[in-house]
């Protein structure tokens, strides 16, 4: 029987996390001293590893004030997250998409910018995480566009790259998934417009989950 895998990513696909990130992202820059860039700025790097992140708001810094960067920022978002003040909803429909692609056979992945503490506390606040046979993180591999967390996903379910579909918000994501050698869906709810989705050269383009379930029978 042939294996098929869907690799989701989170920030932006599966979870709306911009307030977040952007609250996190204001409060590091004010704590060293600097201006933060604006919300459109940040929600456009959404996916990126953070020392990636850094490098594109910063790009007169060196390597040092990067570094220094993602600590502020994860000192952030953890403060939020011991104040209480994470909040991650799931966009509506993916729970029940997700329970439907598990139900008929399709193997899940996860391919994203968080770390393994922020994915998996994410997933198992909603209840998910069982769902997913692979969770690739920046923990452990390079940032977007590189496909290793692609190619792990590919190793981890035993599936080949052209029954494998990647399912993103961005133009990383979309870039990923081609230079791994599978399908590309771009979803029209998360942070980067279709059109540039489109010149990314996604195979498909969704505006909601009905669309997305017709793209994904497609495959």
């Amino acid at each position: 029987m042939t294996k098929r895998l869907a690799i989701f990513d989170c920030d932006g696909t599966l979870v709306d996390s911009q307030a977040n990130i952007c609250i996190a992202m204001e409060h590091a820059f004010g704590e060293a001293g600097m201006a933060a860039p604006p919300r459109s700025a940040i929600r456009r790097i959404v996916g990126l590893s953070l020392f990636e992140i850094m490098r594109t708001l910063l790009p007169d810094a060196d390597n040092a004030v990067h570094s220094e960067m993602v600590e502020r920022y994860r000192a952030s978002y953890l403060m939020m997250r011991s104040n209480g003040l994470e909040h991650e909803p799931l966009y509506d429909g993916i729970a029940p998409l997700l329970n439907d692609l598990h139900d008929n056979g399709w193997l899940l992945g996860v391919a994203t910018g968080k770390s393994d503490r922020g994915l998996e506390r994410c997933l198992d606040g909603h209840g998910i995480k069982d769902l997913f046979i692979s969770l690739q993180t920046a923990d452990r591999h390079p940032s977007k566009p590189h496909p290793s967390m692609i190619h792990q996903a590919l190793v981890d379910s035993g599936a080949a790259a052209l029954n494998a579909v990647m399912i993103g918000d961005t133009v990383y994501d979309i870039h990923m998934g081609a230079a791994a050698g599978c399908k590309t869906i771009g979803v029209g709810w998360g942070y980067h417009p279709l059109d540039e989705l489109r010149d990314a050269g996604a195979d498909y383009l969704v505006e909601n989950m009905d669309e997305l379930k017709v793209a994904l029978e497609a495959i």
